[in-house]
Parts: structure tokens; C-alpha cells; sequence
């Protein structure tokens, strides 16, 4: 399998305030004079890591990664204010233009790749190609299969992020009350209700592993780790409670305007996170688009076979661009 490319470093890091609330961190890293890729991280709310630099060759992209609003090292840490979709395909604008580039590339997973379908809807002349990993449209849909759909194969887990909501708890129901639960100000039960909802999405992530390795990452946390945590929920219930800012199955509506450009959909057979079916249906309404499945992958990006994949088609990108 193809592996990521060696460690590297930022050529240089940019603290940009694109409001009164909010501060991005963006780093720039390999070929400075190279083909521009923007990596667009996932949760919402989870920020961008130094191994996500290492699905690009260094020599060829010039390469941006930066964390939305109140997440990673972008401040606030878990702010809400103005934080939608919209306000983030604008920040994409804000970091191109204060990089003076013309046109990059797009790479982004799960909700990454809902942020990229939509900047590339609202800026398509901005956009030179995109992949996309384990697509997720934000359709009701999406939601209520995630939420609601999945306690038909993992009881146990649903019982434990259903406990204390009625029995006939429903897609809304049970999004409200973690919105409530973790922005009401309680400490105590903020951070119990998001250790229970970041159980659930660790346990449907990590379905197919052996249970020893699922649990492997499993340690005491630090108060940092809580923070960090606790952040991170209150930004995806957040966008969870407002359906994504975006009009139900807004992205397959309005899919056949997009201009013309280098698509791959990159999807792992095991992903019970976002759906084939949504890859196959976004993949079916761009025309020569490219749908890569990956057999012995799930949703996660650095999974050994979906990072190979992945690597796979950016070194193809490099021939189309």
C-alpha cells in the first residue's frame, strides 16, 4: 500500500481574526511556488493534525491547513457565535485571498467534505479539482440513520446514549437534549453528556475493529483533553441542532451546477458513520467523477488501506492539474 509522505514541517503559520470572535490558525507547508490543496478537517469541531499534512507530495502542492471557527488551535476553543457554514466557506475565502492564490485544490473528509461541496457551489471558479472521504450530504436522513437508525445494531451503545430520554426518543429529541445538555452551563453534566455522545460516534467508527483495539486509545484524560473534549461536542451539536445551516439535501439539488473539474469519492466499505449510498449518489450526479471504495476501510482517515487510497489520489490529482 501506498503510505503517507515523511513528516514535514509549516513553511509558515498565520493567526488571520476574521471577526470580533474568532481567530484561525493556519499553517502553509511543502512548495511554496506548488499546486495549492486546502485540507478541510471533519467533526464539525475537530481540528487538523501534523499527520494530515502527509497525504500531499511536499515537492508538487502547496499545501494550506487550517482549523474553523473554535476548533484546533483556532480561538475561541468551542465558540459558537457566528460559527456557520456559510461564515466558513467565507474564512476559506478570507485564508485564499490573504494567500494571494488563485485556485487550489480541495481534500476533505466527512463533514470536510460537505464544507468543500459547498464552497465549491459557491465559489466554483475558485475550485481546480477535489477528493472527497466518506462523504456525508447532511441530509435529515443522514442524521436520523446516525442517531436514531443505528440502535438496530448496536443496542447496548444506544441504550447508554438514549439513558434518561423518553423511549420513544426521536432524531430531535435526542439532539436537543445534548445541545441543552452541554451549552447549559452545568459542568458536571456538560461533560458527562459529551463523553456520551463522543462514546457513541467512537463506537460506531471503530465497528469493525476488534474490541481491544478500539478501546487501545482509551487512557485517563487530562483537564486539557476534557476542555478540548467538551469543545468539540458543543461545535457538532451545534451544527447537529441547526441541521448544518444548510437546506435538507441542499448538495444533491443543486450538484448539477457545479462547473466542470477533477472529482474523486473516495468511500470505505465499512463506513456505518456516512453511508456508500451517499458517496454512490454524489458520485452518480458528477459527471466523471471518480468512486473509489475502498474494501477494508471505515469512515477514519488514517486507517492504513484509506490513507493509501487516499495518497493514491492525490498523486493521480498531480496528472490533472
Amino acid at each position: 500500500m501506498r503510505s503517507l509522505y515523511p513528516p514535514n514541517e509549516p513553511n509558515a503559520v498565520y493567526k488571520i481574526c476574521v471577526d470580533q470572535f474568532h481567530e484561525l490558525y493556519v499553517e502553509e507547508c511543502g512548495n511554496t511556488q506548488g499546486v495549492p490543496v486546502v485540507f478541510l478537517h471533519g467533526g464539525p469541531g475537530s481540528g487538523c493534525s501534523e499527520d494530515h499534512r502527509r497525504f500531499f507530495d511536499p515537492d508538487f502542492y502547496r499545501i494550506i491547513l487550517f482549523d474553523q471557527r473554535g476548533s484546533g488551535k483556532s480561538l475561541p476553543l468551542g465558540e459558537i457565535k457566528k460559527n456557520r457554514t456559510l461564515e466558513l466557506v467565507s474564512d476559506m475565502e478570507t485564508i485564499r485571498s490573504h494567500l494571494e492564490i488563485d485556485r487550489w485544490m480541495l481534500f476533505g473528509g466527512s463533514w470536510g467534505a460537505t464544507l468543500s461541496l459547498i464552497y465549491a457551489l459557491s465559489h466554483p471558479d475558485r475550485v481546480l479539482g477535489m477528493i472527497l472521504r466518506g462523504t456525508f450530504l447532511a441530509r435529515e436522513t443522514d442524521l436520523d440513520w446516525f442517531f436514531v437508525g443505528l440502535k438496530r445494531l448496536f443496542p447496548q451503545a444506544w441504550n447508554r446514549l438514549s439513558h434518561g430520554l423518553p423511549d420513544n426518543t426521536e432524531l430531535e429529541n435526542l439532539i436537543s437534549w445534548y445541545h441543552a445538555a452541554v451549552h447549559a452551563g452545568n459542568d458536571i453534566l456538560a461533560l458527562q453528556a459529551a463523553h456520551r455522545w463522543s462514546e457513541w460516534g467512537s463506537r460506531i467508527v471503530n465497528w469493525h475493529k476488534p474490541q481491544s483495539e478500539a478501546d487501545a486509545d482509551k487512557a485517563p484524560e487530562s483537564e486539557v483533553q476534557q476542555e478540548r473534549l467538551l469543545a468539540k461536542v458543543k461545535i457538532e451539536t451545534h451544527y447537529a441542532r441547526h441541521r448544518y445551516f444548510i437546506e435538507n439535501n441542499e448538495i444533491l439539488n443543486r450538484i448539477g451546477s457545479l462547473s466542470a473539474m477533477p472529482v474523486s469519492v473516495v468511500h470505505g466499505r465499512f463506513d456505518l458513520i456516512c453511508t456508500m449510498e451517499s458517496a454512490w449518489l454524489l458520485h452518480r450526479a458528477i459527471p466523471d467523477s471518480r468512486f473509489v471504495q475502498v474494501p477494508d476501510a471505515g469512515h477514519i482517515i488514517d486507517e492504513p488501506s484509506m490513507a493509501a487510497a487516499l495518497v493514491e489520489e492525490t498523486d493521480r490529482m498531480r496528472e490533472l492539474l
